[in-house]
C-alpha cells in the first residue's frame, strides 16, 4: 500500500485510482454518517476524490494517507451541510430490507437524533474503526475531547434507546 501511495503522490494516475478504490467503502461510511443521505454522500465522495487528486502532492507523511483522505471527506461533508441547511430530504421506505440493513438503518436513525458533534465521533470510532488518536488527528482536537465526546455520545444514544423502548417506538 505504501508503494501505491508514493506512486500516486508522484503522479501515477493508476496508483491513485487503485488507492481511491480501496478507500471508497470507508469514505462512504463516513460521508453517510455525517450527511444521512446517499446522494449527498456520493457527491461528497466525488468531491473528496477530486480534491485528493488535486492535492496529493501536498501529502507530507504517506503513512497518514487514509487519515488525510478521511479529513478531506469530512470537510467536503461539512461544505455540503452548509450548502443544504434549508433543504429537507424525504427518503422513501418500502419496508422490505434485510436484517443487516435494518440494523444499519436503526443505527443511522439513532445517530441522527443526537448532537452531530457526538454522531461523527461515534461513527468514525465504531463504523470506521479509527482509534481515538486517529480521530483526534483528523478532527484537529485533543484526544481527551474525543474520549469525552465518545462517552457523551454513548450516553445520549443510551437515553434515546431507553426512551424509545419505554414509549414503544422507533
Amino acid at each position: 500500500m505504501m508503494e501505491q501511495i508514493l506512486a500516486a503522490r508522484d503522479g501515477d494516475s493508476e496508483a491513485f485510482i487503485s488507492l481511491m478504490e480501496a478507500y471508497k467503502p470507508e469514505l462512504y461510511r463516513t460521508a453517510r454518517a455525517i450527511l444521512h443521505n446517499d446522494t449527498d454522500a456520493a457527491d461528497a465522495i466525488q468531491e473528496t476524490i477530486l480534491t485528493c487528486w488535486q492535492k496529493i502532492h501536498t501529502l507530507r507523511k504517506p503513512e497518514y494517507c487514509k487519515t488525510w483522505v478521511t479529513r478531506i471527506c469530512i470537510n467536503c461533508c461539512k461544505k455540503i451541510l452548509r450548502q443544504n441547511r434549508n433543504i429537507v430530504y424525504v427518503d422513501s421506505y418500502d419496508g422490505i430490507e434485510p436484517v443487516t440493513e435494518e440494523h444499519a438503518y436503526a443505527t443511522d436513525s439513532l445517530l441522527q437524533k443526537i448532537d452531530s458533534r457526538y454522531a461523527v465521533i461515534l461513527s468514525l470510532y465504531y463504523k470506521g474503526g479509527y482509534s481515538v488518536r486517529e480521530i483526534a488527528e483528523m478532527m484537529h482536537m485533543n484526544e481527551n475531547t474525543v474520549k469525552t465526546r465518545l462517552s457523551r455520545g454513548r450516553s445520549a444514544c443510551r437515553k434515546i434507546s431507553l426512551s424509545e423502548e419505554s414509549t414503544g417506538g422507533i
